[in-house]
């Protein structure tokens, strides 16, 4: 008889899991380069498990696994850390539901809840790392469950879950581009096998030898990497009491305006956890502030960077729309809300982890800020002789535009020169609601009328925002353009850029039009014409 998902299995495991986590510990740290070469990925993994490993694990299976969850996510440490939480809240789950048909179907079912969970805390999931692996574990499993006449045995089924997990690990053309240069496999998924290889371990399996790291030289020509993975100065992570999903997304926004590998990650039973690397601790910690009361708060000092990369875009941007626009896009951002300061500025130039960088104020009045940040970072002989040069652009818009014309393949004088000519073609506009009597250089207007401003001044006066929205672009695009990019702010309904889009896109056919989220808070919309 295949033995039982209960209570002395739940502690197979996780010691299992400890032993093989404290085995490999140092050689998962040496391979931590994605997202950050911050070698500690292995320690991590093997903090949370031990946290997870620390829970009285008695009252029945359910229970137990519960427990086990939150201890988890309440010790977890870094994004893996998180992840992994995710495997032990999938099993306390499914053993909750008593849905499962039999124990191999319970870690089907408990696999692709934790695949699940773990994608949905991510902000910003990538194929072939920790997330793929669990996934793949689930979708095989599950396949050998509904397809091949059930999965056998509990430990047959642990066992082709471990399989698979080592398989997507292994594979090259789904890893990010970052690993694949470097010759090795993700961390946070090595880690991933060696929890589930723990699980064959426990139920009386032989999973065989730990897989290698490493994948050999990378290969002779690479493909592009797309948007680089910037390096952020700080790693925050803080505790949450679950302020419900509404408010989770608004906070996985938030942060992701801030920075990267960000994952909120519950443990099933009314906590949080939170991590996100960045430039803006404070900030970090505030947005945890607006769901709740952060707790068990940490702020860690990531590794000073080193060169990883010839050139990079820095954005100063305010709003998280935006920000994650140009990111997307493969810049790097600071938040700019408020400006920042001289040293954010130098920080966030120096957490590139580019021998070049490219600033982009995206304000005319943060010109000067970049500017002396940027002769600083040149004079300072300790940031390795880093060219930094700022490229003159006074909107978020512009920013874009330069952007997008940015290659890393061309000379970098010549690229700079291609942004600020992007920048200096774009023509910016935006809308907003007068609060007061006041008389414009468009005429008086009256509170509740909506104001086109076209580079700083107001040039239209409207009845609403759709109205003014077409005004607008009609005036802005009457010395030519091509393209017209919307940003629509935070209190802008989604209807209110999609019916500007469609009449604009009916009355100027020879117009692209590009909508966007901007989630600016000053302007309900802002328009780019190029």
């Amino acid at each position: 008889m295949a033995p039982p998902f209960d209570t002395a299995l739940l502690r197979r495991w996780i010691d299992a899991a400890a032993e093989r986590l404290t085995a490999a510990r140092a050689e998962i740290d040496r391979v931590n380069v994605f997202p950050v070469a911050d070698h500690d990925t292995g320690s991590n993994l093997l903090l949370t498990v031990r946290a997870a490993g620390s829970a009285p694990l008695d009252g029945g299976p359910a229970r137990a696994a519960a427990a086990l969850a939150a201890a988890a996510v309440r010790g977890a440490r870094g994004n893996s850390g998180l992840i992994v939480s995710q495997l032990f809240r999938g099993v306390a789950e499914e053993l909750a539901s008593g849905t499962a048909a039999g124990a191999s179907a319970l870690l089907a079912g408990a696999l692709r809840r934790a695949a699940d969970l773990a994608s949905r805390a991510l902000s910003a999931p990538r194929t072939g790392t920790a997330l793929t692996v669990l996934d793949a574990a689930a979708t095989a499993l599950a396949h050998a469950t509904t397809h091949r006449g059930g999965a056998g045995t509990l430990p047959g089924a642990a066992g082709i879950a471990a399989r698979a997990a080592r398989e997507a690990l292994a594979r090259a053309a789904e890893r990010p581009v970052e690993l694949v240069r470097a010759g090795v496999v993700d961390a946070g998924g090595l880690g991933v096998v060696a929890v589930l290889d723990a699980l064959v371990e426990a139920l009386g399996g032989d999973p065989g030898p730990a897989p290698s790291p490493w994948c050999g030289p990378p290969p002779e020509h690479l493909p592009a990497a797309g948007a680089p993975v910037p390096q952020p100065v700080y790693e925050v992570t803080y505790r949450l009491a679950d302020p419900g999903a509404a408010a989770l997304a608004v906070l996985r926004a938030r942060l992701g305006g801030l920075g990267d590998s960000v994952v909120v990650a519950g443990d099933g039973a009314g906590t949080v956890g939170v991590h996100v690397h960045t430039t803006e601790a404070g900030p970090a910690v505030e947005a945890g502030l607006s769901a709740g009361r952060p707790a068990a708060i940490r702020v860690e000092a990531l590794p000073a960077a080193v060169p990883t990369r010839a050139r990079a875009v820095l954005l100063m941007i305010e709003s998280s729309g935006a920000g994650a626009l140009a990111r997307a896009a493969g810049g790097d951002v600071l938040v700019a809300d408020p400006d920042p300061t001289v040293d954010e500025v130098r920080a966030a130039i120096r957490a590139t982890g580019a021998a070049h960088v490219a600033v982009l104020p995206c304000a005319a009045h943060r010109r000067t800020l970049a500017e002396t940040a940027a002769g600083q970072v040149r004079a300072t002989a300790g940031d390795g002789g880093t060219d930094v040069v700022v490229v003159p652009t006074s909107s978020v818009p512009q920013g874009l535009a330069a952007l997008a014309v940015h290659d890393p393949d061309r000379r970098a004088s010549d690229d700079v020169v291609a942004m600020a000519e992007a920048a200096a073609a774009t023509r910016t506009g935006g809308l907003q609601v007068a609060e007061a009597e006041a008389l414009t250089w468009a005429g008086p207007c009256r509170p509740g009328e909506v104001l086109g401003l076209s580079d700083g001044e107001v040039v239209l006066i409207a009845p609403d925002l759709a109205v003014g929205a077409l005004w607008l672009a009609h005036r802005m695009l009457t010395p030519g353009g091509e393209l017209v990019t919307v940003l629509l702010g935070a209190a802008a309904e989604d209807a209110l850029g999609e019916r500007f889009a469609e009449d604009l896109r009916r009355r100027h056919p020879e117009v692209d039009v590009v909508l966007h989220r901007g989630e600016q808070g000053d302007y309900p919309l802002v328009l780019g014409v190029e």
